[in-house]
C-alpha cells in the first residue's frame, strides 16, 4: 500500500514538472521575412555553439572595423531586433545578429535560460573572432531583456568586450520568477520556493550567481543600462537596482519613456547610442603603429 502511494506521489510530481518545465519553455517565433525583403545588406550564417547545435545568423557588414553584436530576448528572434540593428549598420558599424537555441531558425535543445543565452553570444563572438581582420577589432555586446542579461554576464567573463548595451535587463532572476508566480496565483510557500529551487537544478546554476547585479561589477568596459519607465514586464526599479550595483564598472543609467520593448522609442535615443559606441568602441581600436 505504501509503495502504492509512494509511486502515486512520484508520478504526481514528475507530471508537475512537465507541467513546469512546458509553461516556463520559450515560444518559437518564425521569421517573417529575411533581409532582402527589409532591404538590409547583409547574409545569412550558421554558428556552431554549445552541445554540437548550430545558430541562424545575420551578419550586416559596415564601413568600420567595429561590430555590434546583438542578442534578443525570450521569444524573440533576430528579424525584431532589425529596428535596432539597421541603425547602427547605416551608422557604418557591422553587426551580427542571432537566434539563440530554441528560437528563430536556430537548433532546438533541451531548455533555454539566461546562461544559455550567454553560450549563445560567446559563440557569436567565436564566429566573429574568426573572420578575417576581426580577431582584434574592437566589439559591443547589445542585448534585450533576458539576451540583456545574458550579454552582462558573457562580458564579465572576458576581455574583448569594448561595451555593453543593456536593454530592459532584470536585476535578478527571483524578481523575475516571482512575479510569474503571482501572475500565475501560486503561493510562494511552499510551492514557489520548490519551483525556484527546481528551476536552478535544471540550470544548473544558482540564481545569486547569474542574477546581472553580480556580473555586472565584474564588467570592465563602458556599460549603458537602458529602460523603460513604463516597462509593466520588468520594472525600471530593476534598472536602478543595476546602476546601483555597478561598483567600479562604468556604467550609465538612462531611463526613457516606453514600456518594454522600446522599440517605439529608441529612434529618439539613436544620437545618445551611437554616441556612446562611438566613444567606446573608439576609444577601444589598435593604434596603428
Amino acid at each position: 500500500m505504501l509503495a502504492a502511494v509512494v509511486a502515486g506521489l512520484g508520478g504526481l510530481l514528475h507530471l508537475f514538472h512537465r507541467r513546469l518545465r512546458a509553461g516556463l519553455a520559450a515560444p518559437r517565433v518564425p521569421l517573417a521575412h529575411g533581409l532582402a525583403a527589409h532591404g538590409v545588406a547583409g547574409e545569412t550564417v550558421r554558428l556552431a555553439t554549445r552541445r554540437g547545435r548550430r545558430l541562424a545568423g545575420w551578419w550586416l557588414p559596415g564601413e568600420r572595423r567595429g561590430t555590434v553584436v546583438i542578442t534578443h530576448g525570450w521569444g524573440a528572434n533576430r528579424e525584431l531586433m532589425l529596428p535596432v540593428a539597421r541603425p547602427l549598420q547605416a551608422a557604418g558599424w557591422n553587426v551580427l545578429l542571432f537566434d539563440a537555441r530554441n528560437h528563430g531558425d536556430s537548433d532546438a535543445d533541451t531548455f533555454s535560460s539566461m546562461p544559455r543565452f550567454a553560450e549563445d553570444t560567446d559563440a557569436a563572438l567565436a564566429w566573429l573572432r574568426a573572420r578575417p581582420g576581426m580577431r582584434d577589432a574592437p566589439v559591443a555586446l547589445l542585448g534585450h531583456s533576458v539576451g540583456a542579461a545574458a550579454v552582462l554576464l558573457a562580458a564579465s567573463r572576458r576581455d574583448d568586450v569594448s561595451a555593453v548595451v543593456s536593454l530592459s535587463a532584470f536585476a535578478h532572476p527571483d524578481g523575475m520568477m516571482r512575479r510569474w508566480l503571482a501572475a500565475k496565483r501560486l503561493p510562494f510557500f511552499p510551492l514557489g520556493w520548490y519551483v525556484l529551487r527546481y528551476v536552478e537544478l535544471v540550470i544548473g546554476h544558482r540564481f545569486d550567481a547569474i542574477a546581472p547585479v553580480n556580473p555586472l561589477p565584474r564588467v570592465r568596459r563602458p556599460v549603458l543600462l537602458v529602460h523603460g519607465r513604463d516597462d509593466g514586464v520588468i520594472p525600471p526599479s530593476d534598472a536602478e537596482w543595476l546602476h546601483a550595483s555597478r561598483g567600479s564598472t562604468p556604467a550609465r543609467l538612462h531611463l526613457l519613456p516606453g514600456d518594454h520593448d522600446l522599440s517605439q522609442h529608441l529612434e529618439a535615443e539613436l544620437p545618445a547610442l551611437l554616441a556612446f559606441l562611438e566613444t567606446a568602441l573608439a576609444e577601444a581600436a589598435p593604434q596603428p603603429a
